[in-house]
C-alpha cells in the first residue's frame, strides 16, 4: 500500500489493480487526520468487475478445492505476517483501539484458515438410496452444491477487515464469485484483503474490491447477475435492500440491543466480579459499535444490589483515549455525528427519569462510558440499538420475568445467561428469541466458524465460513439409474 498519504490508493477490478477518476478521503475519527486518499471506481470499472465475476462463474466453480484452499490459507498467512501493520490501518481509520485491532486481525487469520479446510471438503456429495420404495429401485441420489450466482457482499465500518472477510472466504472456499464492498468510512482493510488476494492463483475476475460510494449500492443491488446479497449493517438499509430485490437471496446481518441476563444462582463474589467485568468490558468494546456488545443488563433481583455497584466501578475502570495507545480501552465512535447522536439519546432517557450512574459525557467523536438504570421502556434507548459506550441496567423478578425482559425487543441477536445451572440453560435456549444464546458469558461472544445470526429485526441467515457457504449455493440433485445397490 503507499506511504505517501497523497497517494490514491488503487482499487481491486476482476483482480487486478485499477484507478478511477475521482479520489476521496478517509479520516481518523479520533484526531480527524488524513489517513489516506483512495481511487473511487467509475461506472464503466463497475460494469466491468460485474460483467468479469458473471463471465468467470462457471469456470470458478469448476477450480480445483486444493487452488481454492492454497488461495485461503495464503490469505491467512500473510494477513498473520503483517498483523501489526493491518492493526494499525485498522485503528487509523476507524478508530479502533490498538488492542481490540490486533484481535480482530486474528479473527481474520482465522476466517481464512476455517474458509481453507472448509474448502477441501466443501461439496463432497451425498449418496441417498432411492430403493426404499419399489419405484426407487436400481436408483441412487448424488446430491451435490452449485453456486446461486455472484455476491453482492456489502461490509460495514465496524470491522473494516474481519466483516469482509466473512463475505470474501467462504465465496472463494465454495468457487463463487464476489464483489466487496468495503465501508466507504473504512475501504483500506477491504483494499489489503484485495493486495493479499492477488498474490494468488484464483481466476482473474473471481473477485473485486470497489469502494463505491453508497449511492452507487442500489444500481448493484438490482443488478440482475449479482443475484446473491450478503449485507451487514443498520435494520433500515438491510430491509430495504431485501424490499427492492425481493426475488434475490438476501443474507442480512442487521442490528441488535444485547441483553447479558444475571440469574439468581450467579451470586458468588467470584460470580459477581466476573459478570461485571465481562459486560463493563463489552459494553464498551470497539466503542460499543458491535451489533452483539452489551446495551441491556438484566439482573434477577437477588443479586441486583450487589451486582450494580461492581458493574458501576468496572466501567468506570475503563480507559477510554487515543486508540494509538496500547492501554486504551475505548476509543472515538466512528464520527462526531455517531456521538452526538448517541448523547441525544442518553439525553432523551434522563430527562424521561432515567438515573446517570456514569458517563454521559461527550468530547468530539468519543463518547464517555456510560451506564443508566431505571430506564423507562419507551425511550429510543430501550428500543433501539445504540451502538455506542451505553449500558442500561434494570431488576427482573425472577427467571421467566428476566427472559421476557430480553425477548420484549425487536432484535433479536443474541443473548448472554449468567447461571450455573444447566437446566436453566435449556430453558433460556428454549425461551429466549434470539440467534444465539451464550451461557457463563455476555452476548458479545462468537467464534467465527459457529452458525451467527438473528431473528426478528435482526436479519436473515446465518454467517460462519460453513453456514456461508451454504447460503451461497444451492443443492442439485444426480439420479444414477440401473445400478447393482
Amino acid at each position: 500500500m503507499p506511504q505517501d498519504k497523497n497517494v490514491a490508493h488503487a482499487f481491486w477490478l476482476a483482480g487486478r489493480q485499477a484507478t478511477g477518476e475521482d479520489v476521496f478521503d478517509v479520516t481518523s475519527p479520533w484526531d480527524g487526520r488524513l489517513v489516506a486518499k483512495v481511487g473511487v471506481p467509475t461506472d464503466a470499472q463497475v460494469e466491468e468487475a460485474v460483467a468479469a465475476a458473471h463471465a468467470v462463474l462457471e469456470e470458478f466453480a469448476g477450480t480445483p478445492a486444493h487452488v481454492r484452499a492454497a488461495a485461503l490459507d495464503h490469505v491467512g498467512k500473510r494477513l498473520a505476517e503483517r498483523t501489526e501493520e493491518i492493526a494499525q490501518l485498522i485503528s487509523a481509520e476507524n478508530g479502533k483501539p490498538v488492542k481490540w485491532a490486533r484481535g480482530e486481525v486474528g479473527r481474520a487469520v482465522s476466517v481464512f484458515r476455517f474458509a481453507a479446510e472448509e474448502a477441501r471438503r466443501f461439496n463432497a456429495g451425498e449418496a441417498q438410496r432411492l430403493d426404499t420404495d419399489a419405484g426407487g429401485q436400481g436408483r441412487l441420489a448424488l446430491t451435490r452444491r452449485f453456486p446461486k450466482g455472484v455476491v453482492l457482499g456489502i461490509a460495514p465500518f465496524n470491522f473494516p477487515l474481519n466483516l469482509c472477510a466473512h463475505k470474501v472466504a467462504p465465496a472463494i472456499a465454495a468457487g463463487v464469485p464476489i464483489i466487496l464492498k468495503p465501508a466507504p468510512a473504512t475501504p483500506l482493510s477491504g483494499l489489503v484483503l484485495g493486495e493479499l488476494l492477488a498474490e494468488t492463483d484464483l481466476p482473474a475476475g473471481s473477485w473485486s474490491v470497489l469502494p463505491v460510494a453508497n449511492d452507487k449500492m442500489p444500481a448493484l443491488v438490482q443488478d440482475e447477475r449479482l443475484p446473491v446479497i450478503s449485507f451487514t449493517g443498520s435494520d433500515k438499509v438491510g430491509y430495504a435492500i431485501m424490499d427492492s430485490a425481493p426475488r434475490k437471496h438476501c443474507t442480512l446481518e442487521l442490528g441488535g440491543n444485547g441483553a447479558a441476563v444475571v440469574l439468581a444462582d450467579y451470586a458468588s463474589e467470584e460470580d459477581l466480579d466476573w459478570a461485571a467485568n465481562r459486560i463493563a468490558t463489552f459494553s464498551n468494546y470497539q466503542g460499543g459499535q458491535s451489533c452483539i456488545s452489551v446495551q441491556r443488563v438484566i439482573a434477577d433481583a437477588a443479586v441486583y444490589d450487589r451486582l450494580l455497584p461492581r458493574i458501576v466501578a468496572a466501567v468506570e475502570a475503563q480507559v477510554t483515549g487515543d486508540p494509538s495507545d496500547p492501554k486504551t480501552d475505548v476509543g472515538p465512535l466512528v464520527s462526531e455525528d455517531a456521538a452526538k447522536r448517541v448523547e441525544s439519546w442518553v439525553r432523551e432517557a434522563v430527562e424521561a427519569g432515567a438515573t446517570l450512574l456514569t458517563g454521559g459525557g461527550r468530547d468530539g467523536a468519543t463518547y464517555a462510558p456510560t451506564v443508566l438504570a431505571d430506564v423507562p421502556d419507551d425511550v429510543t434507548i430501550s428500543c433501539e440499538e445504540v451502538f455506542g459506550p451505553v449500558l442500561t441496567v434494570r431488576k427482573a423478578d425472577g427467571e421467566a420475568a428476566a427472559f421476557a425482559a430480553v425477548n420484549d425487543s425487536k432484535y433479536g441477536l443474541q443473548a448472554g445467561v449468567f447461571t450455573h445451572d444447566i437446566q436453566a440453560a435449556f430453558r433460556a435456549h428454549r425461551a429466549l428469541e434470539v440467534g444465539g444464546v451464550i451461557v457463563g458469558d455476555v452476548p458479545s461472544y462468537r467464534a467465527d466458524q459457529m452458525p451467527y445470526g438473528g431473528v426478528k429485526q435482526s436479519g436473515v441467515g446465518r454467517e460462519g465460513v460453513r453456514f456461508a457457504m451454504d447460503d451461497y449455493t444451492y443443492e442439485r440433485v444426480l439420479v444414477l439409474t440401473g445400478l447393482a445397490l
